[in-house]
């Protein structure tokens, strides 16, 4: 039978559909994915894995892999459209609104650093030893640990087509692996912090609704935001993601214009960054409608669950679009540069967090789910914490990224260094190191670092 339209791109989002349903039912049900609070679109994507691995379903790699892309920069434009207002703080806690988001971001400085070395050492090791790597393999781990599995798609994609076979699949290995060390890691450490009574406000335990990721019925629950346009007219929440869609448009345009002006081999590059244009374009449209006082339009509630609701379906499509054959092809190099990563970031996380004046076990939660995952991962350990969010911590995660975004964004263009201008990779990781002097000695500077707390 000849089908008249074109299915494959909604058959393929329906598994993912399908996937992140299952993990819902997966995590409501055993007593093991709540103990570890594993999200249910990372048990939603390790099944569909283990389906697409055993050949019960054949969603294309390529779909999958265009899912997890446009969904991250759907993420950060939402992001860029979703207005927090001014919050206003007095003394002490003003200043740690202050302190706090900077120490984040520093450390987000180190361990990024730190990652993209172990990482390069590797690879010179490796490939003396006669593997044979591209010379930005081992660079693939900081972007899948630290900045998460968008970035790594993204930058990936990008040396794809710049002679670094299976970059993508590679790179979403590594983001896959650093969500296990959030969860599997992350969690016991943050339980065994409350069990030592770091937490600042002992938790009473985690609620059902928390454990089970569902809300109970008898529960009246949360509204998820407001209406800001008539539904005779248009629905509220196809006007918020029609603004994403203009964003979308705008941000492409832009790409294609300035990669126009621009050696072909940087244009290339652009397009792995395409999440930040769209975040700094989507700020300026909600700025634009403040100036036309029409920004009362966007709903903060609303737009945070099209941020929310991408991220889900951002991580069932990661992990669904690891090939397994390709991984095993490099397992050597990708387990020991990943679980020397992981143990390496979680010392060295655990080291500073323990010399810093306040909220201690609060910042280190946040902080190792963020290197080691997403900002989502790092609010899920900041829960368990402090559930009820009464520190400041929740706040200061989301300001982080103004501290950050130099260090990040420069990073983020200096793993490319080996294929955009020739550097030899020893020279690149000696940039990182330095980058790594530089966090450390900011810290050290600024007193965000003291003797050991406990």
């Amino acid at each position: 039978m000849k089908i008249p339209f074109p299915f494959e791109p909604f058959i393929v989002f329906g598994y993912l559909a399908i996937f992140l349903l299952s993990g819902v039912y997966l995590r409501a049900k055993f007593r093991f994915f709540q103990h570890f609070l594993i999200p249910s679109c990372l048990i939603g994507g390790i099944l569909g894995l283990v389906f697409i691995s055993t050949g019960i379903i054949h969603p294309s790699s390529s779909l999958l892999e265009t899912f997890t892309y446009h969904f991250f920069n759907i993420s950060f434009i939402s992001v860029g459209l979703t207005y927090t207002g001014a919050r206003k703080e007095a003394g002490a806690a003003s200043k740690d609104l202050l302190r706090g988001p900077l120490w984040m971001g520093l450390v987000e400085g180190v361990t990024i650093s730190m990652q993209a070395i172990i990482g390069g050492l590797f690879v010179i090791l490796l490939n003396l030893l006669g593997l044979r790597l591209f010379p930005t393999f081992g660079f693939l781990v900081p972007l899948g640990f630290t900045e998460g599995p968008g970035q790594a798609l993204s930058i990936g994609k990008v040396w794809e087509g710049l002679g670094f076979a299976h970059a993508a699949t590679i790179g979403l290995t590594f983001a896959t692996i650093g969500f296990l060390f959030a969860f599997f890691v992350g969690v016991p450490l943050v339980n065994y912090g409350i069990r030592k009574g770091r937490a600042t406000y002992t938790p009473r335990g985690l609620s059902d609704d928390l454990l089970t990721g569902i809300i109970p019925k008898e529960h009246p629950g949360e509204t998820i935001g407001k209406l800001t346009t008539h539904s005779g007219n248009v629905d509220a929440l196809a006007f918020h993601i029609a603004l994403v869609g203009l964003v979308y448009v705008l941000t492409y345009g832009f790409i294609l214009m300035v990669g126009k002006f621009m050696p072909p081999k940087l244009a290339s590059m652009l397009w792995g960054f395409f999440f930040f244009f769209g975040m700094v374009i989507a700020f300026m449209v909600r700025w634009l409608m403040g100036k036309f006082n029409i920004q009362h339009l966007i709903d903060p509630g609303l737009q945070r669950r099209i941020t929310g609701g991408s991220v889900d379906f951002l991580i069932v499509s990661t992990v669904m679009s690891v090939q397994i054959v390709i991984v095993w092809n490099y397992i050597i190099p990708i387990s020991l540069i990943a679980i020397t990563s992981g143990i390496l970031t979680t010392l060295v996380v655990l080291y500073l967090g323990n010399r810093i004046w306040s909220y201690n076990l609060e910042r280190t939660s946040a902080i190792y789910g963020t290197v080691t995952g997403t900002v989502s991962s790092g609010l899920l350990l900041l829960r368990v914490a402090d559930p009820e969010f009464k520190t400041t911590v929740a706040v200061e995660l989301g300001l982080m990224n103004i501290f950050a975004a130099p260090i990040i964004l420069g990073s983020m263009l200096l793993v490319s260094a080996p294929v955009l201008w020739n550097w030899g990779l020893g020279f690149t990781v000696l940039i990182f190191l330095a980058i790594l002097a530089l966090s450390l000695s900011l810290i050290k500077a600024l007193k965000l670092l003291g003797p050991p707390r406990f």
